[in-house]
């Protein structure tokens, strides 16, 4: 069949194709190499990323302050996000770098992007971050050189062309360029990247010896310059010398648990002796016989797992007593084993311990009931943390007890309300207690894992309620401005019109919009401005030319005041707003004014004019604005030590507050600022939104009739520590 010299068979394009394939030029052996030192990479990664958690969980645990510890936890969240698409695009780098080098020509290609910067040009982030990565990339030149070098070569010698380490895919340079193509979505700040760099290192870059050594072998059987003088190969024993001089920020977070073991040990010994006193409450023997055998550590774990698929709903009635349903599982697996099981001492101390802390959380007036029922339910979760790990009593950054105060302290402005159960925070705590009951069994790790998530979350809502709250300070704020400008104004007011008999028009005009002008004026410039002086002046100018005088020249004083004082009053009322059909009104009338005056008294005008109606100004004036709610008026005078007060006084803002409102219901809410000129106690709820407002005084009679008490914020789990050990020690100074 003859073909057209335009078509193509379509088996011969296929084939075309393929041998037009940068990969498909490349030699086999090159591609194993590739299949083989990704196994590593990808292996490297992933320690990596396991690894990470733990250092930024310790770095947010020894952070100087909350933002910088949110900074931590919100890397965490985000790094555990991305993760995957990390590890991926680090990968998918990795294998365009050996398609490359079908197309390389020329060793004086450009550096790699990420390291060909000028320090000069660099912002301050770029600039750290490329010192580091420079410095890593010595680190490794300068330990593994050689086979770095011998595998460059035979690289060269493979594809008949010129490499240099600058773009061997497997140089330092290289995988640390594939890494930062690969993060450049991460959103954290360059104190974390350095960090995750230096995991970098640890993880990745310090096994390239590793990397090289075996490149270098899948080239050498297959006959790529096998005379090359091999490289020597480091001991495992240099890995580990190397592993024991990390940086303290590239060790996990388990790096101090043997200097804290002693210590650890201490307390809970000190905690034992006051806890004999209650023992033999949990499983007693069947009979005292030698056949009383204490149950192991893990399998008092297995049976805890197997209660705590029990655990009631926090809506369910019944209340579930840990000691008595495990002494009734002890009893069950007693009768099957026909041996008397029991509880070692150890561990019953702190199931008692446990048991008694919940017992105090649970009575705890300053938590919500809304959430003692949800916080009874971790109460085996955090009795098998405290078997596994008795650090958990001597440890206030215990990821499990942080966790529980953070749970609390979320939760502390929450109210009586029908609705919690639709909150979105008590939704998220609801979450954290399922995941633990469903998935905890063994592994403390789940802990902060859950901590990272839920103070990712907290720390969200904390943004939008600080906004608010500011909000609402400023609001309150410019109120208070606004009331000593109007008391100001009604003084200003009251010296001017108090006693004066005047046209009634001129004294609405001065009490509802010559006022207006004076507040502005006030709020902008001060009472002790040149405007505001001015502005009076003007007012009494305006009262002035209104009234009759006797003496001889005020005729041709108000001739001259007039000009100036109509220009006055338009340019004020002009600033503040006022409505221009009523100043063309007040205007005409302050005119047909003027005009009497300047007729002699009996003199017949012109033309007929209503008489002017005249109106003495006997009361005080006081002003009111449109949105002025109700005013916590309080005319009672305590002494300087009352117990109210001083209550009063030893509020802060910040502080929770617990109103009781009527017989049934109360209202929680944090005090958010102590207006200073006016004396006002501004409160919001945990949204940050104004819930009410009281004076010092109104707030002391409340303390004295116990319509108000002060909530104690201090950590949930500390505090109801610190109630059982001094019950503990009452009860043994009672035997």
């Amino acid at each position: 069949m003859h073909n057209d010299g335009n078509v193509v068979p379509l088996h011969k394009a296929a084939t075309d194709q393929a041998t037009q394939s940068p990969l498909a030029r490349l030699p086999v052996i090159l591609l194993q190499v590739r299949d083989k030192a990704t196994q590593q990479l990808r292996h490297g990664l992933q320690a990596l990323f396991d690894n990470a958690d733990d250092t930024l969980f310790e770095m947010a645990d020894r952070a100087r302050n909350d933002v910088e510890q949110n900074l931590f936890f919100e890397a965490m969240r985000d790094l555990r996000l991305k993760r995957k698409s990390i590890e991926r695009g680090f990968l998918e780098q990795f294998f365009e770098a050996f398609v490359s080098l079908s197309q390389y020509d020329s060793p004086q290609a450009s550096m790699p992007q990420a390291l060909a910067f000028e320090p000069d040009t660099l912002p301050n982030d770029d600039l750290e971050r490329s010192v580091a990565v420079e410095a890593m990339v010595s680190k490794v030149l300068n330990r593994d050189g050689f086979a770095l070098d011998q595998l460059t070569a035979r690289l060269s010698a493979l594809l008949g062309k010129t490499l240099d380490n600058k773009h061997n895919p497997l140089g330092p340079a290289r995988l640390c360029e594939y890494f930062l193509q690969a993060w450049r979505n991460l959103g954290v700040e360059i104190k974390v990247k350095l960090i995750i760099l230096k995991l970098f290192d640890r993880y990745v870059l310090s096994s390239a010896d590793q990397l090289y050594a075996e490149a270098n072998q899948l080239l050498i059987a297959t006959g790529v310059l096998p005379d090359l003088k091999p490289a020597p190969m480091r001991r495992a024993s240099d890995h580990a010398a190397a592993s024991a001089h990390a940086e303290p920020i590239e060790v996990g977070i388990h790096s101090g648990d043997t200097p804290i073991d002693d210590g650890v040990q201490e307390v809970f010994a000190a905690l034992q002796e006051l806890l004999l006193h209650v023992r033999g409450s949990v499983a007693p023997t069947l009979e005292a016989s030698a056949q009383t055998q204490p149950i192991a550590t893990r399998d008092l774990l297995r049976l805890l797992s197997h209660l705590q698929q029990y655990v009631p709903e926090p809506e369910a009635e019944d209340d579930f007593d840990l000691r008595n349903q495990l002494e009734q599982l002890l009893t069950r697996v007693s009768v099957k084993s026909g041996k008397s099981r029991v509880v070692g001492v150890a561990d019953e101390d702190v199931i008692n311990l446990i048991a008694m802390l919940f017992e105090c959380i649970l009575d705890d007036r300053n938590l919500p009931d809304s959430l003692k029922a949800l916080i009874g339910r971790l109460q085996i979760p955090m009795l098998k943390v405290a078997v596994l790990d008795k650090s958990f009593f001597s440890r206030a950054s215990h990821p499990a007890r942080r966790l529980l105060n953070e749970i609390a302290a979320a939760a502390m402005g929450w109210g009586e309300c029908d609705d919690h159960e639709r909150d979105s925070l008590y939704l998220r705590i609801g979450q954290v207690v399922q995941r633990l009951l469903n998935d905890f069994v063994d592994d403390p790790a789940i802990f902060s894992e859950l901590l990272a998530d839920f103070l990712a979350f907290t720390s969200d809502e904390r943004r939008r309620s600080e906004l608010l709250e500011q909000r609402t300070r400023d609001a309150e704020e410019g109120r208070a401005r606004t009331e000593l400008a109007r008391q100001r104004v009604e003084q200003a007011l009251n010296q001017a019109l108090l006693g004066k008999v005047l046209p009634q028009g001129v004294v609405v005009f001065v009490q509802e919009a010559w006022s207006k002008v004076l507040l502005l004026t006030c709020l902008k410039h001060g009472d002790a401005s040149a405007e505001w002086h001015a502005d009076v002046q003007t007012m009494e100018q305006l009262i002035w030319s209104v009234q009759r005088h006797e003496e001889p020249d005020a005729g041709l004083r108000l001739l001259a005041l007039v000009p100036g004082l109509l220009k006055a009053l338009r340019d004020g009322l002009s600033s503040s707003a006022f409505d221009p059909f009523a100043t063309s009104e007040f205007f005409s009338e302050l005119e047909t004014l003027h005009v009497q005056l300047f007729e002699r008294p009996g003199q017949a005008a012109e033309q007929p004019v209503e008489p002017t109606v005249m109106v003495e100004v006997l009361q005080q004036i006081v002003l009111h604005t449109a949105d002025e709610g109700p005013t916590d008026v309080v005319s009672v005078r305590l002494p300087v030590d009352d117990a109210g007060l001083l209550q009063v006084d030893q509020l802060r803002p910040g502080c929770w507050v617990e109103f009781q409102e009527d017989d049934e219901n109360t209202l929680r809410c944090k005090l958010t600022a102590i207006i200073d000129s006016t004396g006002k106690y501004i409160f919001v709820d945990r949204t940050g939104m104004k819930v009410l407002e009281r004076s010092r005084t109104g707030l002391a009679l409340e303390f004295r009739r116990g319509a108000v008490r002060a909530l104690d914020d201090t950590l949930l789990f500390d505090r109801a520590l610190e109630s059982v050990l001094g019950n503990l020690r009452r009860l043994n100074r009672g035997k």
